[in-house]
């Protein structure tokens, strides 16, 4: 059976990709380059999204939530991204624990590559994450490193981008990564990298002592001549049919049975979201009971987590000490997530009230991503915007507010 496998800038335009085809009883792929319109047929086609264009995140679900897709599961996404949830694409990949795993990705842009391909007929195919392509074992991690920035797969269903490095320095976010699995138990005994250019290979004895794991090389890795059957998939687009002109009279009977079916999904889908509205309503009142426990002299209650939070920092700053939405401790965050942009990137900063609001200038949207996904990991909370006209073009608003 050959296999098609077709790389996927959702960012770029619908035009052009690189593409790797493995026939039956070949070894290696055919690679090519060129015009969608130009991709040879085979009898299994992937499309493999790169790595940082797909958020990998954890989440608690309702057990009625695990059987939603696409908008219903985007809202549970929605403090881990920096856009509405109506612009988001979400999949659940899988359970972790008592957690799940989310796929997230840009419906609009995933929109168009899928009409792109339906003008071509190509029939059924999968898309899959590349982060999930690369070999993973238990108790180790692995990188895939192209001399300045890659992705780590974390798991089994888990990875992410990684901010930039270089041959001295391993990136930023693959040592938060690595802080936050030691704070869950879950740090992992060794990391295997995967070169993916040529020289791309860093100094492995200061990565080690920047890490503090053991690090080991395992070769070169290319998304191309990964298995077939190694990866995950996100969702999958299947292949379209026509009806003979006496089908749909041979059909009635399935129709009405379909109609039966579809009336009862409805009375099901109408139960799940009372039930929900009942499991809402019951952690709201617990929370604002906890809240009234706590705070005996509160005249309102309104959103019971925000006044918890602003409770706490004013007990924190009667007591003398810091909290985390401090002028201090969130401008020290927000300078970890910049340090890695160019000079006379940040323009302004102000704060008031918790909410820090950082101007950035002439950085492409992968910068702004990168920031933003950093802060998040971090434990903020993050919204961007493009700024005034005043500002120029190319100029975003980064808003920061502490948890």
């Amino acid at each position: 059976m050959s296999l098609l496998r077709i790389r996927c800038p959702l960012l770029d335009p619908p035009q052009r990709c690189q593409w790797a085809l493995v026939a039956t009883g070949s070894r290696e792929p055919l690679r090519g380059e060129g015009p969608l319109s130009e991709l040879p047929r085979a009898d299994r086609i992937q499309l493999v999204i790169p790595a940082a264009l797909v958020l990998i995140t954890r989440v608690r679900l309702p057990h009625a939530a695990r059987r939603r897709a696409g908008s219903v599961l985007a809202f549970a996404v929605e403090e881990a991204t920096a856009s509405e949830p109506d612009a988001n694409h979400v999949c659940r990949l899988g359970p972790a624990g008592d957690a799940d795993i989310l796929a997230v990705v840009d419906r609009q842009a995933l929109q168009r590559w899928r009409e792109a391909l339906k003008a071509l007929d190509l029939g059924a195919y999968e898309f899959h994450c590349e982060t999930l392509l690369l070999p993973w074992t238990k108790a180790e991690w692995s990188v895939a490193w192209d001399g300045r920035e890659g992705f780590v797969r974390t798991g089994e269903l888990e990875g992410a981008a990684t901010d930039c490095g270089d041959r001295l320095s391993p990136p930023l976010s693959l040592r938060l990564a690595l802080d936050d699995a030691t704070a869950r138990g879950a740090r992992p005994e060794s990391i295997a990298l995967y070169v993916t250019a040529p020289d791309a290979a860093p100094d492995v004895e200061k990565w080690q002592r920047e890490l503090g794991i053991t690090l080991r090389l395992a070769g070169s890795w290319d998304w191309r001549t990964a298995s077939p059957e190694r990866g995950v998939t996100l969702m999958q687009e299947r292949r379209r049919w026509s009806a003979s002109p006496g089908t749909l009279a041979r059909l009635r009977l399935a129709a009405w049975l379909a109609g039966i079916a579809l009336a009862v999904h409805a009375l099901a889908l109408v139960a799940d979201w009372s039930l929900l509205a009942g499991e809402r309503r019951t952690l709201r009142q617990q929370m604002e009971a906890r809240f009234r426990a706590a705070f005996p002299d509160a005249v309102a209650v309104v959103n019971p987590a925000l006044q918890m939070r602003r409770k706490l920092a004013e007990v924190r700053h009667a007591a003398g000490e810091v909290d985390g939405g401090d002028f201090l401790p969130m401008i020290e965050k927000v300078a970890a997530g910049v340090r890695e942009l160019p000079g006379g990137s940040l323009r302004t900063v102000s704060y008031e009230s918790g909410r820090l609001t950082v101007e950035l200038v002439g950085i492409e949207e992968a910068g702004v991503r990168r920031v933003a996904s950093h802060l998040v990991h971090a434990g903020m909370s993050v919204e961007t915007s493009a700024a005034s006209p005043r500002g120029g073009s190319g100029t975003v608003v980064m808003t920061v507010r502490a948890p």
